[in-house]
């Protein structure tokens, strides 16, 4: 799916996703000059997480 497709998915901003995308949180592949992502990966990006599960 394209980026502007995936945030408007998950409810953030094409420029949220393109910085997730480039500190290697989202996996994205390129096709000439689009850029495109699964709709898995933008779905479990977006999963909650326990902030007390590493902690010990």
């Amino acid at each position: 799916m394209s980026l502007k497709e995936a945030a408007d998915r998950v409810g953030v901003s094409v420029k949220t996703l393109r910085r997730r995308i480039a500190e290697g949180n989202l996996p994205a592949y390129r096709s000439g000059r689009i850029i495109r992502v699964r709709a898995a990966d933008v779905d479990e990006m977006m999963q909650p997480v326990n902030p007390w599960a590493a902690v010990k």
